[in-house]
């Protein structure tokens, strides 16, 4: 990275100020990742335990399919699912700068809004069952999202991290190094050569000095 640095005491000063703001960037950047590592985590966990229950919740629901197909058929099937659809919306929290899903809403249509139902006693806890199954997968959808965009933003602010700690932090410091150096260097060649000229200043005869001996 190459850095556009002011001439002399103006660029000392100019990368002590970026040393001082990188330097407070990173301290900020540590405490964000703290955070999100630990909502990284609590997210995934919560990711797998929501994966769980749905891969349950659909088991069941399949079950209950198998035993309405055996005793109605696949016309008690399309009759038992009518042909509204749920509304779903989603919200959202804020970790950090980082929005991710926390909960879903859904509304689903009424049992009796459908056609009517066949005559069988699985259907009512088929249909419940497979209610019970899209919840559990809205729920593990948000989840995972959730965890997806936490895992993102951690691996984001680690990188930033990294570039900061491994390239412009160096940069600063070696720059500043450099220039305290020149401008040492710049002082003391003005200090010889003030001693100099001092050195080669001719001498007023004594008479002149303000010696009246």
């Amino acid at each position: 990275m190459r850095l556009r640095i002011p001439p002399g005491r103006a660029g000392r000063m100019w990368l002590r100020r970026r040393l001082t703001t990188v330097r407070h960037g990173l301290d900020v950047l540590d405490r964000k990742l703290r955070i999100l590592r630990r909502e990284q985590d609590r997210l995934t966990k919560n990711a797998a335990r929501t994966q769980a229950e749905w891969f349950a919740a659909c088991r069941a629901a399949d079950e209950w399919l198998l035993r309405v197909t055996r005793l109605g058929g696949q016309r008690a099937v399309r009759l038992a699912a009518g042909d509204r659809l749920a509304e779903v919306n989603v919200h959202w929290a804020d970790a950090v700068g980082t929005s991710y899903p926390v909960r879903v809403s859904c509304v689903l249509p009424e049992l009796d809004a459908v056609a009517p139902l066949p005559i069988t006693t699985a259907l009512v806890p088929a249909r419940h069952a497979y209610r019970v199954a899209l919840l559990a997968g809205l729920g593990h959808a948000i989840a995972a999202e959730a965890a997806r965009i936490m895992t993102a933003e951690t691996a984001s602010t680690n990188r930033r991290i990294r570039a900061l700690k491994d390239r412009l932090l160096p940069s600063l410091e070696e720059a500043l190094a450099a220039v305290e150096l020149s401008l040492d260097e710049m002082e003391r060649a003005d200090i010889d050569r003030a001693r100099r000229m001092s050195d080669s200043r001719p001498q007023l005869p004594d008479r002149l000095n303000g010696d009246h001996r």
